[in-house]
């Protein structure tokens, strides 16, 4: 087991990603209610505010999961969020997931909040991987992933009913030697 118990603050250029706080329901709330993001993540429109509100009340306390707000800096304003869970004892890995609301697309914060969120977790974690699953639909996802060093291992066939037609879900990975070597190659740049 992993002990994400430390819930950090991390600075990055364009965003902090930083715990949960009460002032940051309403901006949760609205990413969760966007309609983009519910396609994107294949979640129900139905919304049970009380159980959002219990839910998010109590991520600063959980010990094998990692959930943090993607902030804006320049607004301190809630985005988004990254989350890391479903620990993998087998495997050594964890999920990776994260969304982003409207208010935070299209400007590079998607990017960097993984990037900072991937090189928190390998170097203070043991971890061998991350793993995520990314529906075919989502092109944008995809091309951060792959860019930060996500690499595709399978394809879950049929996995999402949207609009009338089913959607693939493609999974991928980052093992901590292709996380390694991309450091490598960031600091041979330098």
């Amino acid at each position: 087991m992993v002990n994400l118990a430390y819930k950090p603050l991390i600075i990055g250029k364009k965003v902090n990603l930083r715990p949960f706080k009460d002032e940051d329901f309403p901006f949760i709330e609205e990413c969760l209610k966007d309609p983009e993001v519910l396609k994107l993540t294949g979640s129900s429109s139905d919304f049970d505010r009380e159980l959002f509100l219990y839910w998010y009340s109590t991520r600063n306390a959980q010990t094998d999961r990692l959930d943090l707000a993607i902030v804006d800096q320049s607004t301190d304003l809630l985005v988004g969020e990254v989350v890391v869970n479903l620990f993998d004892e087998k495997n050594q890995s964890m999920n990776f997931r994260i969304l982003i609301g409207p208010r935070g697309r299209d400007q590079g914060f998607g990017t960097e909040a993984t990037e900072l969120i991937i090189d928190y977790v390998f170097k203070n974690t043991s971890l061998s991987q991350l793993t995520l699953s990314v529906f075919d639909f989502n092109p944008r996802a995809k091309y951060v992933y792959e860019k930060v060093g996500f690499v595709a291992y399978s394809i879950d066939e049929n996995n999402l009913e949207f609009d009338d037609k089913w959607i693939d879900s493609l999974n991928m990975n980052l093992t901590r030697t292709n996380w390694l070597n991309r450091m490598e190659k960031s600091y041979e740049k330098i």
